[in-house]
């Protein structure tokens, strides 16, 4: 799949993604029970979004007895890369610096940080 055929990703949906990406295969019912404590969506509404996910695209599923058992199809850094370059084009105007300074400014980025980014590019 390519990253421009990516179809955007509610919250929700996101959140279907990451479970999915850490069990590698699941009924609903199996990602309905990795949901966080505390966090109550409904099994038919799990159902629904991943209806959603597979006509995206991000997911298919294997007919296993009567189970609907899903699995990604979309990889995890291809599905972040997409979502993160249009945050970074719709919000910072594509530049990567801007959403850095952001970042800085509002202190959600420390010297740590900045040590392993300079770690990361070499200089």
């Amino acid at each position: 799949m390519n990253k421009c055929d990516l179809r955007a990703l509610s919250g929700a949906e996101t959140e279907i993604m990451v479970i999915l990406w850490e069990l590698e295969r699941g009924s609903v019912q199996d990602v309905c029970g990795r949901l966080p404590e505390g966090r109550s969506i409904a099994y038919a509404t799990v159902q629904t979004l991943l209806r959603r996910l597979e006509k995206k695209g991000y997911i298919g599923h294997d007919v296993v007895g009567k189970a609907h058992v899903f699995y990604p199809v979309a990889e995890r850094d291809e599905v972040v890369g997409s979502a993160l370059g249009v945050f970074v084009d719709k919000l910072f105007d594509g530049s990567c610096a801007g959403l850095a300074q952001y970042l800085a400014e509002h202190g959600k980025i420390d010297a740590d940080d900045i040590d392993k980014l300079r770690d990361i590019t070499g200089k």
